[in-house]
């Protein structure tokens, strides 16, 4: 069942004036799109997929050394404390995402998707690179905690900035049918980030040892960043600037403000809300509690050694990878709604005794690692269990670019969809790990804290189960407005 807003009135004179040459640029642009060679896809794919993975690596190496570097900037005299402290640093750079995807949204919807995501990537390197050269607060006292913030600040406008234009290029490339497929792969470099994160941590720890790893080690993982994004800038700066936005702009087609066409226009603005209520509210609480939760779980609460618990995330995501491409080809297929909503529901609905699954196979009795390993300690099932759960993200996360993409016209895409999917993903999402944290240390529940995501899941559940549309069917290359509805159609009722 679906609910639909009010019919949306004719697009009005908010385009820019049309470029010398708008019917050539238009015509070799969509030419540019019909002619692509797979293996020109595929080159594509990989190029907006490396610089999205090197961003997730920057952003979740630093959430994933929390139990080696919270104590190194922050004190506040109990090692819960400084955890809580240190994911509320990870926090702020998820909240100022949604005012990156204004900012970069509009200058992708103005300028172009190619440089737009090109000047998040430096932003995101430089910033990882300089974690890795902060003095402690042994060195400076708590000015370390306030300088750590400051870059997880811009860090966090950065990815804001990244994810619209990855989808976007990807999506106004490939072809109508496949466009599941091939967002899957922009979907898996999220894990994949967090793969490649804990890869990289487990090389240094095990190479430099314990006190080396605490002393100074820990500094290796940020300052890897610049060479990763040196590669993956110098791959982005020999990318074609995407065909459907060049057509746009030579046909005079894009707006003089994205701003106000997405969210002051009310048909408009109503699927931005739809967007982010129905669908990635719900995906980013499944995303984070799945994936990233679970490695602060094991590792603060549980006690569990930190090599242990870092294979037992890697091993769970690693094999788990796959499945968003394999559900994106799948939404192309079947839709893109019925997929969303079950990893959704999945998730609501089994988080609890999973976590709980998680708890009866911990390795201490009374998480005091001074006893020795229960003889129920299974870090095996630990790691499957994990991985049914990132299972669950997949079936959300997958299909999720595609249908974004389909929700909204070129002129506005960029700006449009990168708002919602922030605020679902940076806020919703990225706050699960400091949320349920504070909430079981405060309750004395270890389980306790999982009663946000659950709710939030839950309600995003009900609200896209009855009014989100499906979009597979969608051409993206004639939408006027964010209904779907064609240029063709405008012009009858125009003419009417």
């Amino acid at each position: 069942m679906e609910q639909q807003p009010p019919s949306p009135q004719p697009p009005t004179s908010t385009s820019t004036p049309t470029t010398a040459h708008p019917v050539s640029d238009a015509a070799d642009a969509t030419a540019a799109r019909k002619d692509v060679t797979t293996q020109e896809l595929r080159s594509i794919v990989i190029a907006a997929c490396v610089g999205t993975l090197i961003e997730w690596y920057d952003f979740f190496v630093f959430g994933s050394m929390t139990s080696t570097t919270s104590a190194l900037f922050y004190n506040t005299g109990t090692e819960v404390g400084n955890t809580i402290a240190w994911l509320a640093a990870f926090a702020v750079g998820f909240i100022v995402r949604p005012f990156g995807a204004i900012v970069f949204g509009y200058i992708g919807d103005k300028v172009g998707r190619k440089y737009t995501f090109a000047l998040t990537l430096v932003m995101m390197g430089v910033c990882t690179f300089l974690c890795g050269c902060l003095p402690t607060i042994k060195d400076i006292g708590p000015a370390a905690g306030v300088l750590l913030i400051i870059l997880r600040l811009v860090q966090g406008l950065a990815i804001g900035g990244e994810y619209g234009g990855a989808a976007s290029y990807i999506s106004e490339y490939c072809p109508e049918r496949e466009r599941g497929f091939w967002t899957g792969f922009l979907q898996m470099t999220a894990t994949g980030g967090l793969i490649l994160s804990l890869i990289v941590i487990l090389i240094f720890r095990v190479s430099l040892g314990e006190a080396n790893w605490s002393q100074f080690g820990w500094r290796f993982p940020f300052l890897l960043s610049v060479l990763l994004v040196g590669v993956s800038l110098y791959i982005r700066l020999k990318m074609r600037e995407s065909p459907l936005f060049t057509k746009a702009k030579g046909e005079g087609k894009m707006n003089k403000n994205p701003l106000v066409e997405s969210f002051l226009r009310p048909y408009n603005l109503y699927y931005v809300c739809l967007a982010l209520f129905g669908a990635t509210m719900g995906q980013g609480v499944i995303w984070y509690t799945a994936q990233f939760y679970t490695l602060t779980f094991i590792q603060s609460t549980l006690k569990t050694p930190l090599i242990d618990s870092y294979l037992i995330v890697l091993v769970a995501c690693f094999f788990a990878a796959p499945l968003f491409v394999v559900v994106g080809s799948l939404s192309d297929k079947y839709g893109r709604k019925p997929f969303m909503l079950a990893g959704i529901l999945l998730g609501a609905t089994l988080f609890y005794p999973m976590y709980m699954g998680l708890y009866h196979f911990r390795p201490y009795e009374n998480n005091d690692s001074k006893g020795g390993f229960r003889e129920g300690y299974n870090p095996a099932m630990m790691s499957f269990l994990t991985f049914l759960m990132v299972s669950f993200v997949a079936l959300a996360y997958g299909p999720i670019a595609a249908f974004m993409v389909e929700l909204f016209p070129t002129s506005i895409r960029y700006t449009s969809m990168s708002l919602p999917y922030h605020i679902g993903n940076g806020i919703f999402g990225g706050l699960v790990p400091v949320i349920a944290t504070s909430v079981a240390a405060a309750t004395g529940n270890k389980l306790s804290g999982l009663f946000y995501p659950i709710g939030v899941a839950s309600a995003c559940f009900v609200i896209g189960l009855v009014f989100l549309p499906e979009t597979n069917t969608r051409n993206i290359e004639n939408m006027t407005d964010a209904g779907g509805h064609m240029e063709n159609a405008v012009e009858v009722v125009e003419k009417a």
